[in-house]
């Protein structure tokens, strides 16, 4: 049977689902349009130059035009959670490194507040472990923890798919995506994370620097503030990615009224107390406000602690147990460096934003 055959015959039973042979027919058309696989087209993954290679399985979860787009749609749709007003692109925005800025800790439905800071989304497809404290350690399952949360999300997984599966355009759109308009959780995730994976910044000022790729240099401030964060930061902030995806505790004296002592809530560790994801670095110019509970507010902040607002304790990173020790003038050189690692292609590109 042709596809035009089968249209047609869809069509067909459609319209006579209400007498007593229709639901055989409908039902026999779904079968004959299943059995057709529509034609996605595949995309390759655009890895950077001399990146290492990433760590997301892609066997599992081939790239599509058509998977990313759908995924790319999920993440702005407020249909995933429960009062249909909060969506991923809620704390996740994406002209400000893919998290908030207006406020310290995510908001969610019902006007609830979140006990965290949101993460930037960059650089995913090279994580291994997800959230502040890793309590997720496979990309296909993060959106689960926000998904359910109450006071994010606040949804069931279950009842999100069913709300899709009422949807004809989501049918269509998962159809074409997975050859299936049967919508699973396992698709949903899978589509949510091709879009993730997508989240690729490199072509910031420090990238046409270091690659060569124009006659950019940096000035003599960006030069000095370059050495300096190699000689103070990159053991954890490592290049390109600027994040190694470990865990430290980098001397945050812990918030009184949150009281979270982050990787130790997973791992039940006493070696993991109050340490954190190693956050990156790229875009952190528009991240803002900084650390997992969003507590400071500017990177001068943020380098004014590392000089002398470190709180002493067991698990403290030893890279900080003395402190940066670094002058008013050598933190302005940072913080100038850090500048360079903005990339305004990646946080205004259209194919990140919004569909439209």
């Amino acid at each position: 049977m042709t596809s035009s055959s089968i249209r047609r015959f869809a069509v067909f039973a459609s319209r006579h689902v209400a007498v007593r042979t229709g639901t055989i027919l409908l039902v026999v058309a779904y079968a004959l349009m299943g059995a057709r696989t529509m034609p996605t087209h595949p995309v390759q993954l655009n890895v950077p130059k001399n990146w290492p290679p990433i760590a997301y399985d892609l066997s599992r979860n081939p790239l599509t035009q058509e998977g990313i787009a759908l995924g790319r749609k999920l993440f702005y749709d407020p249909i995933l959670s429960r009062d249909s007003i909060i969506s991923c692109s809620s704390c996740h925005l994406n002209y400000t490194a893919f998290t908030h800025v207006d406020h310290a800790l995510s908001h969610g439905i019902h006007d609830s507040i979140g006990t965290r800071n949101s993460a930037t989304l960059v650089g995913l497809a090279w994580g291994t472990h997800f959230m502040w404290d890793g309590a997720v350690n496979n990309l296909d399952m993060q959106a689960l923890a926000p998904m359910n949360h109450p006071a994010e999300m606040g949804e069931e997984t279950a009842h999100v798919v069913a709300k899709l599966q009422r949807l004809r355009e989501y049918r269509q759109l998962f159809q074409i995506a997975f050859g299936d308009s049967v919508v699973t959780g396992e698709h949903l995730l899978k589509a949510l994370s091709q879009f993730e994976i997508t989240l690729i910044s490199s072509g910031s000022k420090y990238d046409r620097v270091t690659q060569k790729s124009t006659d950019e240099t940096f000035t003599e401030q960006e030069t000095n503030g370059y050495r300096l964060f190699k000689q103070h930061c990159n053991v954890c902030h490592q290049e390109p990615l600027f994040t190694t995806g470990a865990f430290a505790n980098n001397g945050l004296p812990p918030d009184s009224l949150l009281r979270d002592g982050g990787r130790i809530r997973i791992t039940h560790d006493p070696n993991d107390s109050l340490k954190f994801k190693i956050p990156a670095l790229r875009n952190i110019e528009f991240s803002f406000p900084y650390m997992h509970d969003g507590r400071f507010k500017t990177l001068r902040a943020v380098l004014d602690h590392y000089d002398h607002g470190i709180s002493a304790s067991a698990t403290l990173a030893p890279e900080l147990r003395d402190g940066l020790h670094l002058t008013s003038n050598e933190r302005t050189d940072v913080v100038a460096f850090l500048l360079t690692l903005s990339d305004r292609d990646f946080l205004f590109d259209p194919a990140h934003a919004f569909p439209r």
